[in-house]
């Protein structure tokens, strides 16, 4: 299972990641050949010749005798302002109030201090930091995520992924990777983690099958289960693995044979409910499929039985008047539980009619045959999505319990383990 789309996803994300690689080298390669910028020098020393600057000799001239008495005058003056001062001034702070003021200060003006060496720390810190985030990251803009993005993509159509689920899976790798700082050596690790996530977000619609009888059960009995899907999908071989697995889990159950179109597949599910005990309620070929369910359906509320699986024709969902017909046997049944069942193998097409049946019938989960003989996987990731409803089996052999409860963390082993 998932063999070539593991194969093929594993070589994908390694180009992609190639790719990128190759736009972080080129961009750094641009850099470094702009190269550093030139610096202009100078010197301090004195140039060589260079003539010295002249310079006058001026003789001291003597004070006259009045200017030296006005200046001392003028020195009295002030020493007479000055002692009055004081005199005015306020009292003098002792030793200790001066030394705690000195203290205080010095206090203060340390941690003024501390604060602007921590600020040139962190500033220079984080100048170093992004200069070596230019060498050691890169963005990937959105036309290179574009371009890079086709291999991956190709890898996937070839292996039956729809193409809706690809556009979600391009969304999802965008979000994470364009425009974002992606560390150079490991791109490849952040791409496939981003694919992976992505795959994983598609697988979110679980349920339990055996669970959700029980709780009809509760309500009403019997508890009434539809299948459908197209010819050959492996619809009566699933039923009657299921009611196989009904029977282990102390279910009581009953088939109705109410694919009419077909005698061999009238036979086949009667040999299925010989080997198993289980009751089979039929008719003739060509009877009125309906009434054949509603057979079914009367017999298990007479014998308080627990539940009835309703096998029905295989019709392509491009048919319309056999379509129809299905309209109506859900009318008359009104089934608690319609299940699809898909051919693995079929890829693609399975997804598109699986779509089809979830417009016109309407469907709660799905169960996926020859799984085990799907090498390619696509559609498996591809059906949850695009219904919106679980898978709640995948068929992996031809004996009655080669039936696997669908299980996301093994699909997601089996694709990136």
């Amino acid at each position: 299972m998932f063999k070539f789309l593991k194969d093929k996803l594993k070589k994908a994300v390694s180009v992609f990641s190639k790719k990128v690689e190759e736009e972080v080298e080129e961009t750094q390669a641009e850099r470094r050949s702009t190269g550093p910028r030139k610096s202009s020098t100078f010197s301090l020393e004195p140039k060589k010749n260079a003539k010295k600057p002249e310079t006058k000799k001026v003789k001291a001239e003597k004070p006259k005798a009045k200017e030296v008495k006005a200046e001392k005058s003028k020195k009295e003056k002030k020493i007479k302002e000055e002692k009055k001062a004081e005199e005015e001034k306020p009292e003098k702070k002792g030793f200790f109030a001066k030394l705690k003021d000195k203290f205080v200060k010095e206090e203060e003006k340390a941690e003024e201090e501390k604060e602007e060496v921590k600020e040139e720390e962190k500033e220079k810190k984080g100048f170093f930091e992004k200069f070596g985030e230019v060498f050691t990251t890169k963005t990937l803009s959105e036309d290179k995520f574009e371009a890079i993005f086709n291999e991956l993509e190709m890898a996937m159509l070839e292996n039956n992924v729809a193409l809706s689920v690809i556009e979600k899976i391009k969304k999802d790798m965008g979000d994470k990777l364009v425009n974002q700082k992606l560390k150079r050596g490991q791109i490849e690790e952040t791409i496939e983690s981003s694919l992976k996530e992505s795959i994983e977000g598609l697988l979110h619609e679980k349920a339990d099958f055996l669970k959700k009888i029980k709780d009809v059960l509760k309500e009403k009995r019997p508890c009434v289960i539809c299948f459908f899907g197209i010819n050959g999908s492996g619809k009566t071989t699933t039923i009657a693995k299921l009611a196989s697995l009904l029977k282990k889990n102390n279910f009581s159950c009953v088939l109705a044979a109410a694919d009419t179109f077909r005698a061999a597949a009238i036979d086949q599910l009667q040999k299925h409910g010989d080997k198993l005990g289980i009751k089979v309620i039929k008719q003739d070929y060509g009877a009125d499929a309906a009434a054949v369910a509603f057979d079914a359906i009367e017999h298990a509320k007479a014998h308080k039985i627990d539940v009835v699986l309703i096998d029905t024709a295989g019709r392509s969902h491009s048919n319309a008047n056999l379509m129809d017909e299905l309209a109506k046997i859900m009318r008359v049944t009104k089934p608690d539980i319609k299940v699809f069942v898909g051919d693995s193998l079929t890829g693609n097409d399975m997804v598109e009619q699986a779509e089809i049946y979830t417009e016109k019938t309407g469907i709660d989960g799905i169960v996926l045959a020859k799984a085990d003989v799907d090498e390619k996987g696509g559609a498996i990731i591809s059906i949850s999505y695009v219904t919106r409803k679980p898978i709640y089996y995948l068929g992996v052999g031809q004996n009655y319990d080669d039936l696997e409860k669908f299980d996301e963390k093994k699909i997601m082993k089996n694709l990136f383990g």
